[in-house]
């Protein structure tokens, strides 16, 4: 097996789920400030960021 690059992982994410952590993570913008700037509840967010996070964690077998 090879080694995948974290933007490999990153890139095989549903758009939405790396689009959200990338703010997240990268930019480090906050669930919240996330949530104002896309106009969207921030509960939605959050649950993007959880999903997104959990999906990595299963493809790193972690």
């Amino acid at each position: 097996m090879t080694a995948l690059t974290l933007a490999e992982f990153l890139a095989g994410l549903p758009d939405e789920e790396r689009f959200i952590l990338t703010l997240y993570y990268v930019k480090s913008l906050s669930a919240q400030e996330i949530a104002e700037a896309l106009g969207v509840p921030e509960r939605s967010v959050a649950a993007l960021i959880i999903a997104g996070r959990t999906r990595l964690t299963l493809s790193l077998n972690l």
